[in-house]
């Protein structure tokens, strides 16, 4: 019953590196970072659900869940910061962005 939840935790994780590798647009970045987070959260879940059979831990599920509410403020930071970019320079593009170092 683990290796399902594995599978499943490795592919997020791999589909959130491609995003962020490949995209160059800021939000879909951003994005790909929480699902980078989420992946890491359903793994330390999982792992700490099944160390001993019949028994759950809640050192995991605490750790998951403070890192949920910590996301969820650097995700609003972080999109605060896209939009005073945006107002200021037109563009999310990180290409376009790192052109203007200089």
């Amino acid at each position: 019953m683990l290796e399902p939840i594995i599978l499943c935790s490795v592919a997020l994780i791999a589909v959130a590196l491609y995003g962020f590798y490949s995209k160059k647009h800021m939000i879909k970045m951003i994005i790909s970072i929480e699902i980078l987070i989420n992946a890491a959260n359903i793994l330390i879940v999982t792992f700490g659900a099944y160390r001993v059979p019949g028994y759950v831990e809640l050192l995991p599920q605490s750790l998951a869940i403070l890192s949920i509410s910590s996301a969820g403020g650097v995700t609003a930071v972080a999109l605060a910061l896209i939009l005073a970019v945006y107002r200021v320079y037109g563009t999310v593009d990180v290409r376009k962005l790192r052109r203007l170092r200089g």
